[in-house]
């Protein structure tokens, strides 16, 4: 099976956390370095949330660098703690790795790497898109260096989750996600129409607090809180996959059922659809022909569910020795 040379890009919060232990897991994923941006914590606290999962996970030799604290526009807004904890990790406490953080940014990792593997680089982005703006503004030729970047944000048919019409990651930088989508590369838009409906159920979480492995008993651990707070928009415990799903399609372990390649493009304005992801689907109604300079792959379903690949994948560490690495607190159950 062939393994491809990985950037990720990431705000660590509690799906984060589950998309890094994919593709630790994935023998598709090689990966070779991580960038922190603010999101839903802020840089400083993703890097660390990243630095402390790898150690767990026996990866601390992947390089982690600090991206951008603020957007390209305006200042960052302070995260969702009530998403994913004060912490970003739902109040679950690591051990924390004494690895420090590498001596370069976010960008210019992305750039450098891109560089190292000209053409093989796959690029995973799943927090606001400013570290890949400004590798874009190091770097303009980046497009032509990376095989393909995977994106997990915005909303194309579905509501938004930020707003009613913008997605979190997209809001967040609209700004950055504009210059990223713009640019010549080949895009998978990972939105709120597929990572929505693919949901991951109390069984599956229970299944990860059984395993005999520390990665995924604090994986499920992180996800009592997230479900929490999913309870309130499914009426039940559960949470979408957004993070996770993104990963998965980018090693190419799960297969998108529909899938047009459309033309999108940001709203930047500071009107009510700030934010939004503006995506052509008028094709729909004639299975969607081909759009003339059209590169982005925007995934509007799945072929087949999710959640069991996604559990047997993460139950991958199960052979792990248990640790005492971890610690739930008061607020998880």
């Amino acid at each position: 099976m062939t393994s491809n040379p990985f950037y990720l890009d990431c705000d660590t919060g509690i799906d984060d956390a589950l998309a890094l232990a994919y593709l630790l897991a994935s023998p598709q994923a090689d990966l070779r370095g991580i960038g922190a941006v603010s999101g839903n914590v802020s840089a400083a606290v993703g890097a660390r949330n990243t630095l402390d999962l790898l150690e767990l996970a026996g990866h601390a030799h992947i390089p982690v660098a600090l991206g951008a604290h603020d957007p390209l526009a305006g200042s960052f807004g302070g995260g969702a703690p009530w998403v994913h904890g004060s912490n970003g990790i739902g109040e679950v406490e690591l051990a924390e790795s004494s690895v420090s953080l590498a001596p370069e940014t976010a960008a210019e990792m992305l750039v450098r790497l891109a560089h190292e593997h000209p053409g093989t680089l796959r690029v995973l982005a799943i927090g606001p898109l400013t570290n890949i703006a400004e590798a874009l503004r190091l770097e303009p030729s980046l497009p032509q260096l990376v095989a393909e970047i995977t994106i997990m944000g915005g909303a194309a048919l579905a509501p938004g989750n930020l707003t009613p019409v913008a997605e979190a990651n997209i809001a967040n930088d609209p700004e950055a996600a504009a210059l990223v989508l713009s640019a010549g590369w080949n895009v998978t838009l990972v939105p709120l129409d597929v990572t929505m409906t693919n949901v991951l159920e109390e069984n599956h979480r229970q299944e990860l607090l059984a395993s005999s492995g520390a990665v995924p008993r604090a994986l499920g651990e992180m996800l009592g809180y997230y479900f929490r707070f999913y309870e309130g928009i499914f009426g039940r415990a559960c949470s979408a996959m957004h993070d996770p799903l993104a990963a998965a399609l980018a090693v190419g372990a799960v297969s998108a059922a529909v899938a047009p390649v459309v033309h999108v493009g940001v709203d930047t304005t500071s009107g009510p659809s700030r934010g939004q992801t503006v995506c052509d689907l008028r094709g729909l109604y004639m299975d969607y022909p081909e759009q003339p300079g059209a590169r982005c792959r925007v995934v509007l379903s799945l072929d087949g569910d999710f959640a069991p690949h996604l559990v047997e994948t993460l139950l991958a560490f199960s052979s792990e020795s248990p640790t005492a690495a971890i610690t739930a607190g008061a607020a998880v159950a």
